[in-house]
């Protein structure tokens, strides 16, 4: 189980996704994002090395509160291969550099996400050690966990993020997919056969809101 520190990061995770959040394709705020903390939860890594958050931001800078899924993994040392992804770097008071990564490119945490839509992993609380979060909705489904050594082709669109790798029984290349929905709203739920995962955040007022994370197209 991921142990949550109390402690400081410097610079913080807003102000890391503040510098990037405008490049990317999916966002659709001013350049110069206004972020607040609106919820999100964690997942393992079994091997205890990697950090898994998947962040819920709210962009107010451009008047209408635009709400972001931003999945990080936090490592130890940077990853050969994995530059274009990086967030940015910051200091952790009791980790030491700690190197902030786009989790849609992360093996790691694609390997976990598809264990979570599978209905073998259990998603943990965003703030407490060995905690986990009730609150998180799963359907599974017969998803199929990646092949070792996969490599992930990893696409934006203007909405979302659609994550295609291998698995042990894929007939064809990059024949699984992952999507991240990278702007969240509320609205009626996936068909009962499809897989996804839902969970909560909370708007300005306070009000709890829920809406899709993560799918299996």
């Amino acid at each position: 189980m991921a142990e949550i520190h109390e402690t400081t990061v410097t610079p913080g995770k807003l102000e890391l996704l503040a510098r990037w959040l405008p490049t990317r394709h999916w966002y659709i705020g001013v350049q110069a994002p206004a972020l607040t903390k609106s919820g999100g939860f964690r997942l393992d890594d079994p091997a205890g090395e990697v950090g898994i958050e998947l962040m819920v931001v709210t962009d107010t800078a451009g008047g209408d509160a635009v709400v972001y899924l931003v999945p990080m993994t936090y490592r130890g040392a940077p990853v050969e291969g994995l530059d274009h992804a990086l967030i940015g770097t910051a200091e952790h008071g009791v980790l030491g550099t700690r190197w902030f990564y786009d989790a849609a490119h992360d093996p790691v945490f694609i390997e976990q996400a598809a264990h979570l839509l599978a209905g073998k992993a259990t998603p943990q609380d965003q703030n407490t050690s060995d905690t986990p979060d009730l609150t998180v909705h799963l359907v599974p489904g017969d998803i199929l966990i990646p092949a070792p050594g996969f490599r992930p082709t990893v696409i934006d669109t203007d909405a979302h993020t659609d994550i295609a790798f291998d698995s042990d029984r894929s007939a064809n290349a990059g024949a699984e997919l992952i999507r991240l929905h990278r702007r969240l709203h509320t609205g009626p739920a996936l068909e009962r056969d499809r897989s996804h995962v839902d969970a909560l955040w909370s708007a300005a007022d306070g009000t709890q809101l829920r809406g899709i994370f993560l799918s299996a197209p």
